[in-house]
């Protein structure tokens, strides 16, 4: 039985722990990646709920397409 797990009588093959350890290195670095952006939206939404009021008179009705 343990044999069919491994796949084969020599043990795990080198290649798939390097790409095992490469993909759990890539998985931490977006869960990193992940933490920090919802640092950064929280950030920005709490400045969105705190705004100045010098720009409370201003109204956007519809978003102005971007020149290109």
């Amino acid at each position: 039985m343990a044999k069919a797990l491994l796949g084969h009588v020599g043990g795990y093959d080198p290649r798939v722990l390097a790409e095992m350890r490469r993909l759990q290195q890539r998985v931490q670095d977006l869960e990193s990646e992940l933490v920090r952006m919802q640092a950064e939206n929280d950030a920005l939404s709490a400045a969105a709920r705190h705004r100045d009021p010098v720009f409370e008179d201003i109204e956007v009705k519809t978003a102005e397409p971007a020149l290109t």
